[in-house]
């Protein structure tokens, strides 16, 4: 995964794309054990064309030149498929924002936080998120404040307090 982290902080360097931060179950093994994933989901910024659209087109050909190949919706860097997501609301532009900066190997790269990709998985509610969500209250790596305090900002009360009925008990807070 180092090298295709290179090839993605070069297309940043390149202006390609701007911030961007790793997400998904990567993300997630940051915190807790590692879990089984497809591909490396990439949260990206994307420079704004001159008629207001953006698109992730330029991302592909450049990436293409370079010998990678489109797989579905990924195209696969240095033997990883690699989704690029744009940011898409709020949340996961503030998610974007506020990543941390860390090293893969000897790579800088950047993670979201566990509460950032918390309320991500809240967000989107699928039943893989609320399983890998209660992973990380056993695994006990949340701030319950600082969740609950994006929660709150980015409209998520409702999601979060019917993930807390069905899934946790008192003593997972």
């Amino acid at each position: 995964m180092e090298k295709a982290l290179a090839v993605i902080n070069q297309l940043e360097k390149d202006g390609l794309i701007g911030r961007y931060a790793i997400g998904g179950a990567v993300a997630a093994t940051r915190y807790i054990e590692p879990i089984q994933t497809y591909d490396l989901d990439i949260f990206i910024l994307l420079p704004i064309s001159s008629s207001g659209l953006i698109s992730i087109s330029p991302i592909f050909a450049y990436l293409e030149q370079l010998g990678y190949k489109p797989q579905g919706e990924c195209i696969v860097v240095e033997g990883w498929p690699v989704q690029f997501l744009p940011v898409y609301n709020s949340l996961v532009e503030e998610a974007l924002d506020r990543a941390l900066d860390v090293k893969y190997g000897e790579t800088p790269t950047r993670v979201l936080s566990a509460e950032y990709l918390a309320a991500i998985m809240l967000d989107t509610g699928r039943p893989k998120d609320h399983a890998r969500l209660l992973h990380f209250f056993e695994f006990r790596v949340l701030d319950i404040e600082t969740l609950e305090d994006i929660v709150v900002r980015h409209g998520l009360r409702g999601n979060w307090e019917t993930f807390r009925r069905r899934f946790l008990n008192r003593e997972d807070l």
